[in-house]
């Protein structure tokens, strides 16, 4: 019997497995993973919480670009807002220069800030 086959009446390739031909079908190849904090977060909470769309995306080879991506936007919008809240806040270099641990309690709050409102409307939704 031969290895491999090729059935032109559905297009499949087939492969001989002990006694059997099994089709050669593969999931499709996902990107490389490259995600972080908020990337690993979102994974968490879909195989926790979404498992269906956790299952579709990974069955079509859409969850590391997904988590890619989440990662990226998330990051991005973390460092905008703390940004605009330092601003806000007044948390200025001079600030810094003249009480640096109101300047670093009023930095670490700001950021969890941040941070707790990119959780709520990326990762977590």
């Amino acid at each position: 019997m031969e290895k491999h086959i090729y059935d032109e009446q559905n297009g499949l390739s087939y492969t001989l497995v002990g006694d059997y031909y099994l089709p050669d079908i593969l999931p499709p190849q996902e990107a490389v993973p490259a995600y972080g904090k908020y990337g690993k977060l979102r994974l968490q909470y879909l195989k926790e919480h979404k498992r269906v769309l956790y299952t579709s995306m990974l069955t079509q080879g859409r969850l590391t670009e997904h988590l890619n991506n989440i990662d990226k936007v998330a990051t991005e919008r973390v460092e905008r807002l703390v940004e605009l809240m330092k601003v806000q806040q007044g948390a200025t270099e001079e600030l810094k220069a003249r009480e640096q641990m109101k300047w670093v309690g009023l930095l670490n709050n700001i950021r969890y800030s941040a941070e707790e409102m990119v959780l709520k409307e990326l990762i977590y939704a």
